[in-house]
């Protein structure tokens, strides 16, 4: 069955950096869209970054220019370098699924059929 493993989540200082992995099976990882979004305390879920099967990729406007998203479809893991940590990264960091090949930068939570437990990021001095 799919599966989805995040790891890498860890306390960092800010300014510090982080990398984040998700581990995948069950399916043809190279075929689908892949999405990390993150949950802080008391907020609603927040769509981090895409990656789509060609590669092209999106990134939300907080992120931009500091986390780089990646897969590596031999390994089938799914990847999130965050550099330039802040005290609002602060999340529960959770890697997606796209139901379907076809799905891309949706960020609906309908379009989505699976994704793992979460790792947590802290940053603080």
């Amino acid at each position: 069955q799919v599966q989805l493993v995040e790891s890498g989540g860890v306390l960092a200082q800010p300014g510090g950096s982080l990398r984040l992995s998700c581990a995948a099976s069950g399916f043809t990882f190279s075929s689908y869209s892949m999405s990390w979004a993150r949950q802080a305390p008391g907020k609603g879920l927040e769509w981090v970054s895409d990656i789509y099967s060609d590669g092209d990729t999106y990134y939300a406007d907080s992120v931009k220019g500091r986390f780089t998203i990646s897969r590596d479809n031999a390994e089938n893991t799914l990847y999130l370098q965050m550099n330039s940590l802040k005290p609002e990264d602060t999340a529960v960091y959770y890697c997606l699924k796209v139901a379907n090949r076809w799905v891309r930068g949706t960020h609906n939570m309908v379009d989505y059929d699976y994704w793992g437990q979460g790792t947590q990021v802290t940053v603080s001095s």
